[in-house]
């Protein structure tokens, strides 16, 4: 899935599509998805279970406007019920995988925590490991 993202991906300046994919969880924790511990999802929203998400780049003249594929692959998960991410990969349009640069590391970590599984070039390794001492809701105390 994260292939096919990476060749819809929109890339008029670099030629580098990127696409993401991950499966989702229920919402766990303040500094996931705005729940509590044991509360329910809002009206509307989804439990956040067993759902493949899906995103891809999108450049813009403008190289600051451009968004990763994680951007839109968290656009995703809202957009289809919410829930945290528990596994990812990044890959190019040709298959190669990529890891996801500092900004995207701190979005993750938003919305999977730092157990997030990121598949990588040199196998799975925990976000926690590729972004230790995150910055998180805690820090703004």
């Amino acid at each position: 899935m994260a292939l096919g993202a990476a060749r819809n991906a929109y890339t008029p300046y670099s030629g580098l599509g990127v696409g993401a994919a991950a499966l989702t969880g229920p919402p766990v924790g303040p500094a996931v998805a705005g729940t509590e511990p044991g509360i329910t999802p809002p009206p509307g929203r989804g439990d956040g279970r067993d759902r493949i998400v899906v995103g891809c780049n999108v450049e813009n003249a403008s190289y600051g406007l451009t968004l990763c594929a994680e951007c839109s692959l968290v656009s995703d998960l809202h957009r289809t019920g919410g829930g945290r991410l528990l596994e990812l990969v990044v890959v190019t349009h040709t298959g190669e995988p990529l890891s996801p640069c500092g900004r995207c590391r701190q979005l993750l970590h938003e919305h999977g925590g730092p157990d997030l599984v990121v598949h990588t070039a040199r196998g799975a390794v925990r976000l926690g490991e590729l972004l230790p001492d995150a910055f998180g809701p805690g820090d703004l105390a």
